[in-house]
């Protein structure tokens, strides 16, 4: 039987890698063999490709190169790391997936959406992720949060881009989870964090996981 695949999607400063943490203590407990990895990452490769989308000077690289090298990457980590885990029957929790193109290179790059869909059907294919949970939050107060975090740089490149452009991404990043109701769960990232964890265990036990 294929595996389960999760991804977690949103703005800078929402939280999804601690709610991702926690889920995959409760799946293993549950009995799930579990897969955490990220994008852009998840490979040497597309790691490799990491460090020169998310640090650097913001205009280093265009959209459509951003676009392309993105998934460059989602390419390898695909075919390296996330089919042969699902064909393993394991379930695959990723940190960002397709939706942050859409909205980051879409939304905030304003590139046109029906060139980024093109690529994404070439590289995705038939994997797209069973559920995805999109985490919305204020973008000021997600850029203050990973602010923070970041405090002695890094990768911070995205983060530097402004308010405006994060904006445009949080928009696309609901208009998402809108268009697609049965793949896509939008989350309050606002709440208390016990308060996210409990969502997201209701809405996979309402959808029969774990099992």
């Amino acid at each position: 039987m294929a595996g389960l695949f999760i991804t977690f999607d949103g703005p800078e400063g929402s939280g999804k890698s601690t709610q991702i943490i926690r889920l995959k203590e409760w799946l293993e407990e549950a009995g799930h063999e579990v897969v955490v990895t990220r994008e852009p990452g998840g490979t040497d490769n597309a790691e490799t490709l990491r460090d020169l989308l998310v640090s650097g000077d913001t205009a280093s690289w265009s959209p459509v190169s951003e676009c392309l090298i993105m998934n460059a990457a989602r390419a390898d980590h695909l075919e390296r790391l996330i089919r042969p885990a699902l064909a393993g029957g394991k379930t695959v929790l990723c940190d960002r997936f397709m939706d942050s193109t859409r909205a980051y290179q879409g939304g905030g790059g304003k590139l046109a959406m029906d060139d980024i869909l093109a690529i994404e059907r070439s590289v995705v294919g038939e994997t797209v992720p069973d559920i995805t949970f999109i985490f919305d939050l204020d973008p000021a107060i997600g850029l203050e949060r990973a602010g923070k975090r970041n405090a002695h740089g890094g990768e911070d490149r995205f983060e530097r881009k402004g308010l405006n452009y994060h904006e445009a991404v949080r928009t696309v990043f609901r208009d998402i989870a809108t268009a697609e109701p049965d793949r896509c769960v939008l989350i309050d990232a606002a709440q208390p964090i016990d308060d996210v964890t409990s969502t997201l265990h209701k809405v996979l036990q309402s959808r029969g996981i774990p099992g």
